[in-house]
């Protein structure tokens, strides 16, 4: 009888920790992560997507996993034809905030170009598939000049500023020599802070960088010869390079950020955008995004 007690209790509690264990797992699977163990040494994966506008979600989070004991080293997926500098330039900072803690490792998908680079060039290690399209370190300002139409309608904008350089830029007028200018020396100033921050990232001189910083993209494969890229591979590849550099022997653990809850309403818009910007993708073939008018863009 007292066999059968014990053997009892011991079945309840081995059915406890199974509901345990199974829960954690399932929660962690709902939440983003591996459907695999949660514990242990692991390598997080962090997406960047889409046109660079927003920096801090992906700050945050590779703050989080900084801070996690338990994640070795950080995996950056990028996806992106570029965006606006300032948010390209505090996730480049991240990263190799992040880098002096725990090894980050890049994988560039089908494009991750200017912005995307930028970002990538702060890493220990960037692998990238031989066709992925990258490169193209540059700056670009675009201007709508909007003047002969506006004629031909007989419509007229009036402007009242404080100084002559306050309406550059204004679509009703031709640009003046002296405000194009201006630009191009704005221009030229972030245009140099890239190649900086390049040249820093990839340990190469300034020079080096600056012979391929003319705006030219580059195949995965062309960008290894250039040494832009270190290793030509996919995103299990470079999981598998930063658990290595981490120390973790044998397969690792992987992890993602937690998913953000969204409403119904919020998730069947975000599918329409991004069902839309795939379509624009795919009509522009190898051409990038545009950068939004008047505004300096990495791409």
């Amino acid at each position: 009888m007292r066999k059968r007690s014990v053997f009892l209790a011991a079945s309840v509690l081995i059915l406890i920790l199974v509901v345990i264990f199974g829960s954690i797992a399932w929660f962690s699977h709902l939440r983003g992560g591996d459907v695999g163990p949660v514990f242990g040494e692991k390598v997080a994966v962090l997406e960047i997507k889409g046109v660079i506008a927003d920096s801090q979600p992906t700050i945050e989070q590779l703050a989080t996993f900084r801070k996690d004991s338990s994640v070795k080293a950080v995996v950056v997926r990028i996806e992106s034809p570029g965006g606006g500098v300032s948010p390209s330039q505090e996730l480049y900072q991240e990263v190799g905030r992040t880098g002096l803690e725990k090894p980050v490792v890049v994988s560039m998908g089908s494009i991750a170009a200017s912005g995307g680079y930028y970002i990538a060039s702060a890493a220990q290690k960037i692998y990238a598939n031989p066709g992925t399209i990258t490169g193209s370190i540059g700056v670009i300002l675009q201007f709508t000049n909007f003047e002969e139409l506006l004629n031909k309608i007989g419509f007229r904008m009036e402007i009242v500023k404080s100084g002559k350089f306050k309406d550059v830029g204004n679509p009703s007028r031709e640009m003046t020599p002296e405000e194009r200018a201006y630009l191009q020396t704005m221009i030229d100033n972030v245009h140099q802070q890239f190649v900086r921050d390049v040249a820093r990232g990839r340990r190469m001189q300034e020079e080096e960088v600056r012979e391929v910083a003319d705006g030219r993209i580059f195949t995965g494969e062309q960008a290894k010869e250039l040494g832009l890229v270190d290793e030509l591979g996919n995103l299990r590849d470079a999981i598998n390079a930063a658990a290595k550099l981490a120390g973790i022997e044998g397969e690792p653990k992987i992890v993602y950020p937690e998913k953000e809850k969204r409403s119904v309403v919020d998730y069947l818009f975000n599918r329409v955008t991004e069902k839309l910007a795939d379509n624009i993708q795919e009509y522009m073939g190898l051409l990038l995004l545009p950068p939004l008018p008047g505004e300096p863009n990495l791409s």
